[in-house]
């Protein structure tokens, strides 16, 4: 039997890759076989295992497919599965080296990258995938779930906390109940049928320490009437959007006294929000710490500020009114016209 490759990890991952490889495929084999699991099983309760092992059970259900696992201490069945691992890892491996580098400018440039290393070796396969094509299955009409969903509430702190991660959202939406889709790599708000957010999905730093996903556009503008507030931030360190802002707020703590420097820290990352200029404040922010000079707050809104748009002079010409009297005289003169003719 060919060897049909995708890449996932965690169960709502699981559900997505499977369904993205089916997909891809274009049908469904008799049987999803995957190891005993007991990794992803020995840190859970009795209550979460029974979960996660109902919904593998509902998505094999979904699409017609008998799940089964290795057979434990049967050391060819296990090796026929961490064989495929094993080639698909130095692949990847190969690649990088080819690439010559392990920096990728974001998370999808790294999907691409492990997108295009799988359909090559699922390319070579194809034409004994094509000898097995006729004993697939038909796919189901539509995909399952490939999230779960949590009813979370939005706090007076302006976030929510799931799983032992704390994540902002707009203040517009404290005191709201949302309802939080959760895949493997984000989690999509909803405030009842509207989708409202969608953010990064964050882990715990450790078993003693959560976890925290900020954006500094949702918490601004309270900063903004508490500036001295972000001395003491628990995720201070994740607020800030770019190293440069945690270098300038580092050198105004060292150069200045305290309310001085969160109160120009503030007004740096409002400046960056309200005019929308993140990438172009951070340019300018590391020059002047390059240079020696601590940010001025006034020089760089006069630098960011707006190009001046003239308003333009529009002239409106009032109709005199003597001319609804003129309309009014046609209009009277026209009834009496057609009162004559019907007479």
């Amino acid at each position: 039997m060919p060897t049909w490759c995708w890449v996932a990890r965690r169960f709502v991952a699981l559900a997505e890759g499977l369904q993205n490889a089916l997909w891809a495929l274009g049908g469904v084999p008799k049987e999803h076989r995957s190891d005993s699991l007991s990794a992803a099983f020995r840190n859970l309760d009795a209550n979460a295992r029974q979960d996660l092992t109902q919904r593998y059970q509902d998505l094999m259900d979904h699409y017609a497919m008998e799940p089964s696992r290795n057979n434990k201490g049967v050391a060819h069945e296990n090796g026929s599965i961490e064989s495929a691992h094993g080639h698909l890892k130095r692949a990847l491996e190969d690649g990088l080296l080819l690439r010559a580098s392990r920096d990728f400018g974001d998370l999808d440039a790294y999907r691409a990258f492990v997108d295009a290393i799988v359909g090559r070796r699922n390319a070579n396969n194809r034409k004994r995938i094509a000898l097995e094509r006729p004993a697939l299955g038909a796919l189901p009409r539509r995909r399952t779930a490939d999230f779960e969903e949590k009813l979370i509430a939005v706090t007076s702190s302006g976030g929510f906390i799931l799983r032992r991660v704390f994540y902002t959202v707009p203040s517009r939406l404290i005191g709201h109940r949302l309802r939080v889709r959760i895949h493997d790599d984000r989690l999509e708000c909803f405030l009842g049928a509207t989708p409202v957010a969608t953010l990064r999905r964050g882990q715990p730093v450790s078993q003693s320490k959560g976890g925290h996903v900020v954006d500094y556009r949702h918490v601004i503008h309270a900063l903004r009437r508490k500036p001295m507030a972000l001395l003491n931030l628990v995720y201070r360190d994740q607020l800030f959007p770019r190293p440069a802002y945690a270098r300038a707020f580092e050198a105004l703590r060292e150069h200045c006294e305290e309310r001085r420097a969160c109160t120009v820290m503030v007004g740096l990352l409002a400046l960056a929000h309200e005019r929308a200029c993140e990438a172009e404040l951070t340019i300018l922010i590391e020059a002047d710490l390059d240079a020696g000079r601590l940010p001025d707050l006034a020089v760089l809104r006069m630098r960011l500020r707006p190009e001046e748009t003239p308003i333009p002079v529009i002239v409106v010409e009032l109709a005199a009114l003597a001319i609804y009297d003129e309309l009014a005289t046609i209009d009277i003169m026209a009834v009496n016209a057609d009162s004559e003719a019907a007479a």
